[in-house]
């Protein structure tokens, strides 16, 4: 892979540390050139690999000079998929694999893109960075403390370019909500809280009929607890605790994660979490809890709620309740603030104001320009460990009934 300028220039003028200087180097040496085209790697084939990731690369292949060269996926029929869209695009055969280990071998493979299994996410991604590819990975980034610190550790040593795909982050509203806040203009927050209510659990909508000999088994199920194939868990693998924590993890990394994009905070101290399956018992034997609810307290002074009710659709809303006002993203794409509610509110804001959108690239352009630039992404490998490490303390209180703390220094969750 050949870079864009002098790499013997450049570690001359380098002017960092020793430990920096081997940091930057390393990461310097895996940027893509201006010329050359960035051949990706899926991994992960199902609905949000081809019609999130895939498309959405797509719209910018032309400008970014990229393409799908592989795909990996345990179903015959998504990677196949999969395939077909890179012939239609580009005109060539992908190479197609089963395993995420093969497709990880091909040199001809600059970035991978991991939208696979929830379970499987921190395998893939610890891999992925040990190969030396950058990095584009889906939340919730690890099911447990263990994995998500030894994968994030490992991209950090490879030093390659990893983007979490919270997408929210690159809202043009998202960023002007950050500015906003920044601005001091709403005072300190007491209290945010996003009530994601629906009628039905979203694991439903993905249920289909799949042939037990078109599924690698063993490859999909990986390190979790071995079971039969049955079509309801391999395609409603969301519903399934071996496979996916629900809403908690689902939804939820998406409300902390802009929580702490908007406000800056980085780590809850604390957190108690309850739920269950109120309202969706049938056939399937789901064992994702169709009702959830998360109580973060953050060292900056507020309390963070997460709830989800997927028995019922109304009551839905997303607000950020401060001292002068509150900040309402009920649509977070048409966020709104006034002093509504504000104790201490100063007169400076006037009715309900508008937060007019500042933009920027979208999530995937934004990694691709980072790719070849070098520098940090929009939802960087440190932006998914906080809200990772939030999710995980939510999961760990609502499997043990208890209230569970985060130390920042050993990075363990602990009893309350």
């Amino acid at each position: 892979m050949q870079t864009n300028c002098n790499r013997r220039d450049f570690l001359k003028t380098a002017a960092a540390g020793a430990t920096a200087m081997s940091f930057t180097a390393r990461s310097y040496a895996r940027i893509v050139g201006a010329n050359e085209r960035i051949r990706i790697g899926q991994i992960g084939c199902g609905d949000r690999g081809r019609n999130a990731h895939m498309a959405g690369i797509h719209k910018h292949d032309k400008v970014e000079n990229v393409e799908f060269v592989a795909v990996a996926d345990p179903w015959r029929v998504a990677r196949e998929q999969a395939a077909a869209l890179c012939k239609e695009w580009y005109g060539l055969d992908a190479k197609q694999f089963v395993s995420y280990r093969d497709l990880l071998a091909c040199k001809d493979v600059d970035a991978v893109m991991i939208a696979s299994c929830d379970h499987q996410h921190a395998t893939h991604l610890e891999a992925a960075a040990k190969a030396g590819k950058h990095i584009y990975v889906e939340k919730p980034m690890a099911k447990n403390m263990e994995e998500l610190v030894r994968s994030v550790d490992a991209v950090k040593a490879a030093g390659v370019v990893a983007q979490v795909g919270t997408q929210v982050r690159s809202l043009p509203t998202s960023t002007a909500c950050r500015e906003l806040w920044k601005s001091g203009l709403l005072g300190k927050a007491s209290r945010i809280e996003q009530c994601r209510n629906s009628d039905q659990p979203y694991w439903y909508r993905y249920l289909k009929d799949v042939k037990k000999d078109d599924v690698a088994w063993d490859e999909f199920q990986m390190d979790a607890p071995k079971q039969a194939f049955t079509s309801d868990l391999y395609s409603g693998w969301y519903g399934y605790r071996d496979y996916s924590d629900g809403p908690i993890t689902g939804f939820g990394s998406h409300f902390v994660d802009l929580l702490h994009y908007i406000t800056g905070a980085q780590f809850p101290e604390s957190c108690v979490c309850l739920g269950g399956t109120f309202t969706w018992k049938d056939e399937h034997k789901f064992t994702a809890p169709d009702h959830a609810e998360a109580l973060w307290v953050y060292p900056e002074g507020f309390m963070a709620v997460f709830s989800c009710n997927m028995g019922h659709s109304g009551g839905r809303r997303h607000r950020y309740y401060t001292e002068k006002g509150q900040l309402n993203l009920d649509n977070w794409a048409a966020p709104t603030y006034s002093a509504e509610g504000g104790p201490k509110r100063d007169g400076k804001i006037r009715g309900v104001n508008d937060v007019k959108g500042i933009e920027g690239p979208d999530h995937f352009q934004n990694w691709l320009q980072c790719i070849r630039s070098g520098k940090t992404t929009r939802a960087p490998i440190e932006a998914g460990y906080q809200h990772a490490v939030a999710c995980i303390m939510a999961v760990e209180s609502f499997n043990l009934g208890i209230r569970t703390v985060y130390d920042r220094e050993k990075r363990v969750i602990r009893k309350g």
